[in-house]
């Protein structure tokens, strides 16, 4: 075949999920060119940090290199070494659980809840209940994922855990600037309950720093161990001395003054992003079945005890309602240069952790099977979302059972 003979996938033109840049960006990256701070050292780094622990409302936060590295020092902050448990959400990304696999725990994987797709509170409770029965060692830790943007039903995690004496590390990087709305936690940020919450900035989140992430906590000498362990373990002094080992994982100047830039457009980001979930509920429709051009889909996570913010709308295929396959969709949209995707694959489904332990999983592999992460993008706008929509009533109708 010649190169002129060669066929090319057209680009895609509605992505899932992209940044958007604007406010102070370019003049915060043309203050770090102009005065040459560019890496871990520079004004913009404690700017980030103290401008975040105060959106979310924390005492600390610890600007890091990744959501994954601001879990992997959570858990050493918390001593968590070889040999312990640490039970991790079934349905999440893997992201999540490889930080527990860095320092030599184990993963003991809880299957997801149906309402909101996040870790199921009873196996939770259940599970800390039967080691104390049995006098079995408790987990080092319980971490808490609030994916696709919808916060986790922590009250009865939190009252399991206090119980046990078990610490929570909460995995925010999906759900920044999602909040409870009801209960005793009305009011509070996700990232901000547990011992410790780790968020992430990567190119498609709610915000970005280009890539990096972010610890917080409440609890200074937390707080500062995790800021030493980031910077190497280096002894404060002239010389170059370090008391443990640590790690490079520091934020640069350069991309933490891009996060504060995309922090102070937090509001708006969000504004967009719940103003796409409300014009994907409308297209659903409000039936159980949905009415609407969307109906044989189920409507993304909102519960009334929550305000997600929609990083991803996830919605599912009503089988009532339709025959079709999630790829089916997918391909479907892709045809028309539209990007969506399967919600996370059940980290037990996977080829590293299918032999890890598990409570249950049925409910998180139906939610895999028809879950499809629609694009989200705060930029959408109501023509892009009107092509979606339309792409996906056309994707959905052959498999449509007529009412």
């Amino acid at each position: 075949m010649s190169s002129s003979d060669r066929v090319i996938a057209a680009p895609l033109r509605i992505r899932l999920a992209e940044p958007t840049i604007g406010g102070n960006a370019a003049a915060y990256i043309e203050e770090c060119l102009a005065t040459n701070f560019v890496s871990s050292v520079g004004p913009f780094v404690e700017r980030f940090e103290v401008a975040f622990a105060e959106t979310v409302g924390a005492r600390y936060a610890v600007a890091c290199a990744s959501g994954t590295a601001a879990i992997h020092l959570a858990l050493h902050v918390l001593d968590v070494s070889a040999g312990d448990d640490v039970l991790v959400p079934t349905m999440t990304f893997v992201a999540s659980a490889n930080p527990v696999r860095y320092v030599g725990a184990n993963v003991i994987l809880i299957d997801a809840e149906d309402e909101t797709y996040n870790l199921d509170p009873q196996h939770v409770a259940d599970e800390l209940d039967r080691r104390a029965r049995g006098q079995i060692r408790m987990p080092a830790a319980v971490e808490v994922v609030h994916l696709v943007g919808h916060p986790a039903r922590l009250e009865p995690i939190v009252d399991a855990c206090s119980r046990h004496g078990v610490p929570i590390i909460e995995d925010a990087s999906e759900a920044l600037g999602a909040t409870y709305a009801t209960g005793r936690f009305a009011g509070r940020h996700v990232g901000t309950i547990g011992r410790i919450g780790c968020f992430s900035f990567n190119g498609n989140k709610i915000i970005t720093s280009g890539g990096g992430g972010m610890l917080v906590t409440d609890d200074e000498a937390i707080a500062r161990r995790a800021r030493h362990l980031s910077t190497q373990a280096r002894i404060p002094g002239r010389a170059y001395d370090h008391d443990e080992v640590g790690y490079n994982y520091r934020l640069s100047n350069i991309a933490a003054a891009l996060g504060l830039a995309q922090l102070e457009q937090l509001p708006e980001l969000l504004a967009g992003r719940r103003a796409n979930a409300d014009r994907y509920d409308a297209a659903i429709g409000g039936s159980s079945a949905g009415n609407g051009p969307l109906g044989a889909l189920r409507r993304a996570p909102r519960t009334d005890w929550a305000r997600p913010s929609f990083w991803l709308y996830t919605a599912r295929l009503d089988r009532e309602a339709t025959d079709i396959g999630r790829d089916a969709v997918i391909e479907g949209l892709a045809a028309r240069h539209i990007e969506a995707r399967p919600i996370w694959t059940p980290l037990h489904r996977t080829r590293l952790y299918e032999g890890s332990p598990r409570l249950g999983g049925e409910v998180a592999e139906a939610v895999f099977a028809d879950a499809i992460s629609l694009p989200s993008s705060s930029n959408l706008g109501v023509y892009n979302q009107a092509e979606v929509i339309g792409a996906l009533a056309a994707a959905l109708d052959g498999g449509v059972h007529p009412h």
